[in-house]
């Protein structure tokens, strides 16, 4: 059974809004019983970075902040064999930036479904969800709705990770998006949802 970690207090004060808390670092890595070099070892980035980073010297960039609780998530005992490989659905359903919200309530109503990746080619370019066709509504009328294109009215990009990515770090991710695209050899192949991870529950 993979259970949500313990260590993730989530606040709006995160990166991007994906990740765990960044001032959890220190409290994560002590209760673990792990020094900084050794964090810093198995992330890639200098001792004195993951210091800085604890101390609130320095911000990191999103990668980084990944690699760190990617890395604290490996030694919290709870990581099994599963990927998110393992997880995820390679049957995407996908829309263009030229498609309409018409066409995106259309295809969401037809397959029970509350959000759609926008792709322009092979390239990710966002997402259309029901929550964001909602914020919509209340300034378009019917009509405008066959008008209104994907390009106008999509929400950026929903976070993307690896398909060796650990199971349990999916966990976090999901609760501060509405999906998560899965890539392998920088191609998306799958998406991930929140119906999704309660398969990992099990």
């Amino acid at each position: 059974m993979i259970s949500e970690n313990k260590f993730l207090n989530q606040s709006k004060s995160t990166l991007s809004g994906l990740l765990p808390r960044i001032d959890s670092i220190k409290q994560i890595r002590k209760k673990m019983s792990i020094t900084q070099k050794k964090l810093a070892a198995m992330t890639g980035v200098s001792t004195s970075m993951i210091n800085q980073i604890e101390s609130g010297r320095s911000q990191p960039s999103y990668n980084t902040a990944k690699k760190i609780f990617e890395s604290l998530a490996k030694l919290e005992g709870e990581s099994s064999s599963h990927t998110a490989g393992d997880f995820c659905s390679q049957d995407i359903i996908k829309l263009k930036p030229t498609n309409t919200l018409h066409d995106a309530i259309k295809k969401m109503h037809e397959l029970s479904i509350s959000q759609i990746p926008v792709f322009d080619n092979l390239k990710i370019v966002g997402l259309i969800s029901e929550e964001g066709i909602v914020k919509h509504l209340a300034d378009l009328g019917q009509a405008d709705l066959k008008k209104a294109t994907l390009a106008d009215t999509m929400d950026s990009i929903p976070p993307i990770v690896d398909f060796d990515t650990p199971a349990n770090v999916l966990v976090p991710l999901i609760r501060y998006s509405k999906c998560i695209l899965v890539s392998k050899k920088s191609k998306i192949i799958g998406i991930i949802t929140a119906s999704d991870t309660l398969k990992m529950m099990e």
